[in-house]
């Protein structure tokens, strides 16, 4: 009882002024919010079909700039251009529940990518995979990561910023923000 309520007041404290997130080397294993155990790890070329279903599952209303795209088959290419970078998944039980992906760019930067299900959204299990992908990222030779965020989410700009992201274009209906590795 009182370890739980140990978790409550940290959970308030981070909520109130969240940590910064800071690059940490996959694999790991997080217990969540919800008290779930969350393996983080470099993708495997297993994951695939795990990440389609969590894909096809993603609630509409969660896309961000039209992705992920809504079918199936879509979905599966989309998942393959992702692949050309370096990519992190988050499992529940085995299944994928989280993906974050880096995807060169053709300029030696590369575009972040993050997708949590919304079943596990607001869990703490962003913060673990955005560490764990910068850690695997700056493994994997990524030195430049840049992303676009709707101007009115302010929520996860100050996510983005709590990983070392800064506004490099704050005009029009998307932000631009970037981080060096």
């Amino acid at each position: 009882m009182i370890e739980k309520a140990r978790r409550g007041v940290r959970g308030l404290l981070a909520r109130i002024r969240p940590p910064r997130i800071r690059p940490t080397d996959p694999p790991s294993t997080v217990v969540d919010g919800e008290e779930r155990e969350i393996r983080i790890r470099p993708f495997r070329d297993g994951d695939v079909e795990g990440l389609v279903e969590m894909y096809d599952a993603f609630d509409p209303e969660q896309r961000a700039q039209g992705t992920p795209p809504i079918q199936a088959d879509e979905i599966r290419t989309w998942i393959e251009g992702l692949l050309e970078g370096v990519n992190v998944v988050a499992l529940h039980d085995g299944e994928p529940v989280g993906h974050v992906s880096f995807v060169p760019d053709g300029t030696d930067r590369h575009e972040l990518a993050i997708f949590v299900h919304q079943e596990y959204q607001h869990a703490g299990i962003g913060t673990e995979l955005m560490a764990a992908g910068l850690g695997h990222a700056r493994e994997q030779g990524v030195e430049y990561i840049w992303l676009t965020v709707e101007s009115w989410k302010r929520g996860i700009q100050r996510f983005y910023s709590r990983a070392g992201f800064s506004t490099v274009n704050p005009m029009g209906a998307a932000h631009r923000m970037s981080r060096t590795l």
